[in-house]
């Protein structure tokens, strides 16, 4: 049997884009900075920032990669410690001591007002399985035989590396089964059927699977370092986006169910009208993500590389598990609604009324759902970039519980100060340049080498706070104008501050390059100008819609007092590639049918027959990413409320009511400088024409 000219056309157009997304794809392998072999520092960032070079200068010191647990004591009642409560403070630190480097703890330091005691105790920070149970030796010994009221708690550099590993204990299983319920769920409101919604749950789940195999075989070998986070995050991807496949394959075949006798020829037709736009929005999404290549910050590389294999894995199943999987079992597997040849559908009802409306009134329409964005977007004002040390986590763990009594008592960047890493010949004028800097409670010459010595800097304000930026900056400023001292500034704080500004540094590269290929692919797909312009303005209108009002619920509801340093960046990200897919599914479909009919019919066709997809699509993503908020930092949260409230934007308001509404209103003009309007038709009248050439 001849296979049908449009599907021919369309066949040759998924398999140029295919060729299009593999050559790109290499492209950004070819010219991407090189990963290192393995990561040169903890914080994952280059040798050009200070922080990282100082933490290499550290390599040749006598006690290199040992940190302080600090062991905080106080009562909870908050009152001065009793002459019992001494006694046990000084039992503990003899009895801490054999647990430190070397044997050795600090004696006790007492606050001026005598409401907290202090003692430090030296590990080993080099193999990062040990520190863990070290920690957790220290708080057993730390908390024994104390008197009643008074309470000890482990703060500091290994205390809160012990922490964060523990939060995320578990976090895998709980993240993956909240996301599969979460989609066996919708995908069950969305077929009613009572065991249709298995079929793609079950090809999902493989592709997740298969992902996190792929991700740990794969990235070792290229130097990639893919942390807990970053794994969670590709699980969700992976689900939302082999959904969205699913969703736009099985309404495609049911539809063609109802004019074929054939499964196998229904499933046929089916695969090659949805090929185009699912490689076109897998495409999108996987180079938009390979741009983190780019990005200086090891855990943004590590997240790009191992979610876009993530989407393409998804993609491989939407296009090749999932229809042979759907053909096996037949027309019986969406019972009881099992589609016939003949029936009518319904499913296109009420986003044909929705697409009517809009086109009664399409300028009002379209100006209301930009005030809606607009007004929406106003609550981004005063936006606050960075979280403190202490502000990182939902629930508090001990490390920040101790962070915060030690903060009541003494300098609060006792917890982690600053390393001045200089000449050993500078180290007294390095010190007294230190102590000229605002903020910088004590300066004393630390560990030294032949050919290194630091100093060790403690700062007034809390790890990781603004106030701690500025002091930092002011350190390096002071410390770097001494003559000879070659002096960098690192430690925990100035590692944060480096972060940050890597943060800033890679929005500035990674965005640009996000829309350039959003734009891209949208120009090839529609072989048009003013369209894919006219998409890519309403996407950022969703971006900066949820980031606005996000950050309205992050202050007023849930008290965050700013973004986390990465979720500007992976926000913008998730919302523009993902929210190009229902652009790609939308304007796809209502190119197709403009060929047979004019632009505006063709959007009313494809309102109909993609609204509903769209919107179960978009609910089910944004639910998926909403997952997130399980996990226990407060940055993921950020990232799954951002994206769950952009992806309903795009879903409810932009893709199904303002696209549209640009569409009536410009007709063919949305094409420009294509002509689309009745093209098949033409040709058809033509009989000099051979319909076999023509590439819709």
């Amino acid at each position: 049997m001849k296979m049908p000219t449009r599907h021919v056309a369309s066949r040759r157009t998924a398999l140029a884009l295919l060729g299009l997304v593999v050559l790109l794809v290499g492209a950004v392998f070819a010219i991407a900075p090189p990963t290192p072999a393995a990561p040169l520092v903890s914080s994952g960032l280059p040798a050009s920032y200070q922080s990282a070079e100082a933490e290499l200068r550290q390599a040749s010191l006598p006690d290199d990669g040992v940190a302080p647990a600090i062991v905080v004591y106080s009562r909870t009642d908050g009152a001065p410690l009793t002459a019992a409560d001494s006694s046990a403070v000084t039992a503990r630190a003899a009895a801490l001591a054999p647990l430190g480097v070397g044997g050795q703890a600090s004696p006790p330091a007492y606050s001026p007002d005598k409401t907290v005691a202090v003692i430090s105790v030296p590990v080993d920070t080099t193999v990062d399985e040990t520190v863990a149970p070290k920690v957790g030796e220290i708080r057993t010994t730390a908390a024994a035989d104390l008197p009643d009221g008074l309470q000890a708690q482990v703060t500091g550099g290994p205390a809160f590396i012990t922490d964060l590993t523990k939060v995320f204990e578990g976090a895998d299983s709980t993240l993956l089964i909240a996301t599969a319920s979460v989609v066996a769920l919708l995908l069950l409101i969305t077929y009613r059927s009572p065991w249709l919604w298995l079929v793609p749950l079950f090809v999902v789940g493989i592709a997740e699977q298969v992902t996190t195999k792929l991700v740990e075989l794969v990235a070792p070998h290229l130097g990639i370092v893919v942390d807990p986070s970053s794994a969670g995050i590709t699980s969700v991807l992976v689900f939302g986006a082999a959904t969205d496949y699913a969703l736009l394959l099985i309404a495609r075949y049911r539809d063609r169910l109802r004019q074929e006798e054939s499964r196998f020829h229904a499933m046929q037709v089916a695969l090659h009208r949805t090929s185009e736009p699912i490689l076109a929005s897998a495409g999108t999404v996987i180079l938009s993500l390979l741009t983190l290549l780019f990005a200086h910050e090891e855990s943004l590389r590590g997240l790009g590389f191992s979610a876009a294999i993530g989407v393409f894995v998804a993609m491989l199943a939407g296009l090749f598990v999932l229809p042979a999987a759907m053909v096996m079992f037949g027309r019986g597997l969406f019972w009881p609604f099992v589609p016939h040849v003949g029936d009518v559908a319904r499913e296109g009802k009420f986003w044909g009324r929705v697409g009517e409306s809009v086109q009664r009134r399409p300028r009002l329409v379209g100006l209301g759902a930009t005030v809606v964005l607009l007004v929406m977007s106003l609550g981004g004002i005063g936006l606050s970039i960075g979280l403190s040390q202490t502000e990182q986590f939902r629930v508090k763990p001990e490390a920040v519980l101790g962070q915060e009594t030690l903060a009541s008592a003494f300098p609060a960047g006792r917890s982690a100060p600053a390393a001045v890493l200089t000449s050993p010949t500078t180290v007294n004028a390095v010190v007294a340049a230190t102590k000229t800097v605002p903020g910088v409670v004590t300066a004393v010459p630390g560990s030294a080498s032949s050919a290194v010595a630091q100093v060790d800097v403690v700062l007034s304000a809390s790890p990781g706070s603004e106030e701690s930026f500025d002091q930092v900056r002011a350190l390096r400023a002071a410390v770097g104008a001494v003559p000879g001292s070659d002096a960098v500034v690192g430690g925990e704080v100035a590692q944060r501050l480096d972060q940050k500004d890597a943060a800033v540094r890679d929005a500035t590269i990674v965005i640009p390059l996000v829309l350039l290929i959003v734009a891209s692919v949208l120009i090839a797909l529609l072989r048009s100008l003013l369209a894919p312009l006219l998409l890519v303005a309403t996407v950022l209108g969703t971006f900066f819609a949820a980031m606005g009002a996000s950050w309205f619920v992050f202050q007023h509801v849930l008290g965050y007092p700013a973004l986390d340093t990465g979720v500007l960046l992976l926000s913008f990200l998730f919302l523009v590639a993902l929210g190009v897919d229902y652009n790609i599914f939308l304007a796809t479909r209502a190119r197709e049918e403009a060929m047979t009919s004019t632009t505006r019919d063709g959007m009313l066709t494809a309102l109909r027959a993609t609204g509903g997809v769209i919107t179960s699509a978009g609910i089910l993503l944004a639910a998926v990413f909403a997952v997130l908020g399980v996990l226990p930092l407060i940055a993921l949260a950020q990232i799954g409320l951002i994206v769950c409230v952009g992806v309903l934007l795009d879903t409810l308001l932009v893709r199904t009511v303002l696209v549209p509404a640009l569409v009536f209103i410009l007709g063919e003009r949305f094409w420009w400088p294509s002509k689309v309007d009745g093209r098949e038709l033409d040709v058809a009248a033509d009989p000099r024409t051979d319909r076999a050439q023509i590439i819709l």
